[in-house]
Order: C-alpha cells, then sequence, then structure tokens
C-alpha cells in the first residue's frame, strides 16, 4: 500500500517504513504527526484518488530530526562591472518516518 502526501507545496509517494525528507515542519523531534492532506491513496485493489483529497485517509509519520542540508553557494555577477555578490544558503528539513497509511 502506498500514499501520495502533500506538504510544503511538494507531494511525495511514501509506503510504510520509508524515510523521507521533507520540508522544515513546526514539530519536535522523536514526536507524532499526522499528514491529512492525502492526494492518493494506492493498494492490490486498485488506485483511489482525491478531489483535491481523499476524504479519511491519514498517514501517521514519526518525526526523526530536524536540520538543515548542505550549504549551497549562490554566486551573481554582473559582466564588466565589478559587481558580484556570493551567499551560502543551508535549506532546513525535516526527517520523517513513515509509520503506518490510514485509508
Amino acid at each position: 500500500m502506498y500514499a501520495i502526501i502533500e506538504t510544503g507545496g511538494k507531494q511525495y509517494k511514501v509506503e510504510a517504513g520509508d524515510t523521507v525528507f521533507i520540508e522544515k515542519l513546526d514539530a519536535e523531534a522523536e514526536s507524532e504527526y499526522t499528514f491529512d492532506k492525502v492526494i492518493a491513496v494506492g493498494t492490490e485493489d486498485g488506485i483511489t484518488v482525491g478531489a483535491p483529497y481523499v476524504d479519511g485517509a491519514t498517514v501517521a509519520a514519526k518525526v526523526v530530526k530536524n536540520g538543515k542540508a548542505k550549504k549551497i553557494t549562490v554566486f551573481t555577477y554582473k559582466p564588466k562591472k565589478n559587481e558580484k555578490r556570493k551567499l551560502g544558503h543551508r535549506q532546513p528539513y525535516t526527517k520523517v518516518e513513515i509509520a503506518a497509511i490510514n485509508a
């Protein structure tokens, strides 16, 4: 059984036992979190697609940790103008482990 959930403006295909890195959630580490924006649920019998979400379907997950991704370098410049800028960015994330899909 799998589900497609929406969180942080992105969609993720998850199954029970998966570990997923998603956009940062307002949840503490080692806590439980429930995703209620389930777009589709796939079972052995077929797929159930919501409009826009499947009624009564939830995905239970456990927050493993909150962290930051590796640093990326953003460098912008304008040629022949001696104008340049170098920035770094680390995107925050939340690592969650999918416990169960309730459909």
